[in-house]
């Protein structure tokens, strides 16, 4: 959540405003801070070409800008069904961003997006609404934002895979792009209150999630909040500025019937032009296997892992390596005797795919994004995930052109492995889709 500033803040260190910023923002942030400082004139410092290139890249429009974005995409495609063939899909979404400002201390926050599908094939059909947001923010003062209602909350600095995102589990509705940011953009927030302080370079905040629901819902205007508050929470994150490059964050969550799990967050500006991160969550819990049959079994101490850097080149490519871990998760023999073990492997399958946990105990993931290529307001992207257990691959690949008020998207991912690995199990070997998102 963005924090709203106030004219009479506007004095507040850039520290502070840096603290409250989500973690996921960190990263990029760092890198194109990176860039332009390596590439500042003489006689202009970062923090000034900063703002700058922010004034040259800004929309015309930028003045006209209203509290509401909608966009609406119609997609077309076809998915390369193992033993089934070709089978072609069609999709038309609608999303919609609401941001009002009710008064000088309050606003309202809306984000909702509605995916209706069509496949040809009986029971293929499919109409999913996702509320993601919709909450009332208040600031009373520059360095206190209360919120109350369905918020998304993100965490981590990793990009593939996010341990210290406690509220990932079972929020995803609908899944129409496999990109690590649309997988944490587009799902359902979490019913709670929340209360943020800053200060010059740190900022605290706490979280309350009671328990809204008991069983995830299917019905397609459901607010299911079954899924996004099945159990009463709470989160505790605490940020602090040392340097201008270094701002860990550390995470305390609970959770009804579960021991505490502890997170940290931390990235490091390497180079001018390369950032390092870890993303690191643990505590005492059972293992992937256990939980999802679950079954009664003992608990021992976990952690999970992302480490990995990203690099920014001159031609504005961008290339992240990242390494995951999960020690609850199976290793070798462990995931061999399950894949044999009959409904227990789909059953499994099933949780870590709500979850949004990692499916073997580790695993490599690749990303690279190139804006302007291979022409000016294009841009390319490929991704790769890799299973270091089972050694089965995904790789997915879009590009992308804006025009000025649409976006016309290519994606096509393909699945490689044997039968029942992580990446060969799934149900299409390849897809292709294309979509047209215009802006209103």
């Amino acid at each position: 959540m963005k924090p709203i500033v106030k004219k009479t803040s506007m004095t507040i260190h850039h520290k502070v405003i840096t603290a409250a910023l989500p973690t996921g923002l960190l990263l990029p942030l760092l890198t194109s801070m990176a860039v332009a400082s390596a590439a500042a004139p003489d006689g202009l410092d970062a923090p000034d070409l900063d703002a700058l290139n922010l004034a040259d890249s800004a929309p015309q429009q930028a003045s006209e800008r209203r509290d509401w974005q909608l966009f609406a995409e119609l997609a077309a495609g076809s998915r390369d069904e193992r033993g089934a063939g070709w089978q072609d899909e069609q999709r038309l979404s609608l999303d919609l961003t609401a941001d009002v400002r009710l008064h000088e201390d309050w606003r309202a926050q809306l984000s909702n997006r509605l995916d209706l599908g069509w496949t040809g094939t009986p029971g293929g059909d499919h109409q999913v609404n996702t509320l993601r947001e919709a909450y009332l923010s208040w600031q009373p003062a520059a360095t206190q934002i209360y919120d109350l209602g369905r918020v998304n909350l993100r965490h981590g600095v990793a990009l593939g895979f996010n341990p210290s995102d406690f509220f990932k589990a079972g929020a995803l509705r609908s899944v129409t792009s496999l990109a690590p940011a649309s997988l944490r953009e587009n799902r359902l927030g979490t019913g709670l209150a929340r209360g943020q302080w800053l200060w010059d370079g740190g900022s605290v905040s706490a979280v309350y999630a009671p328990k809204l629901g008991d069983t995830r819902s299917s019905a397609p205007l459901d607010a299911d909040f079954g899924a996004s508050n099945p159990r009463e929470r709470g989160l505790l994150v605490l940020s602090q500025t040392f340097t201008d490059w270094l701002n860990p964050q550390w995470l305390l969550f609970t959770e009804a019937g579960q021991r505490p799990q502890f997170g940290l967050n931390l990235s490091l500006l390497a180079t001018d032009a390369s950032v390092l991160y870890v993303e690191y969550a643990g505590g005492q819990t059972a293992s992937q296997i256990d939980r999802a049959l679950g079954r009664p079994a003992a608990e021992s101490f976990q952690s999970q892992l992302a480490a990995g850097f990203t690099q920014t080149f001159a031609s504005k490519l961008s290339l992240t390596l990242e390494y995951q871990y999960s020690s609850a998760a199976p290793d070798a023999g462990e995931w061999r005797a399950l894949q044999h073990a009959g409904q227990d492997y789909g059953r499994y399958r099933g949780w870590v795919g709500t979850m949004q946990a990692l499916t073997t105990r580790e695993a490599l993931f690749a990303y690279a994004s190139w804006p302007d290529f291979p022409l000016a307001k294009a841009e390319l992207t490929a991704m790769l995930r890799h299973d270091l257990v089972d050694q089965s691959s995904l790789a997915w690949l879009q590009a992308q052109y804006h025009f000025e008020r649409a976006d016309l998207v290519v994606q096509w991912q393909y699945n490689h492995g044997d039968a029942l690995s992580v990446y060969g199990a799934l149900p299409a070997r390849q897809s292709l889709h294309a979509f047209l998102r215009f802006h209103f």
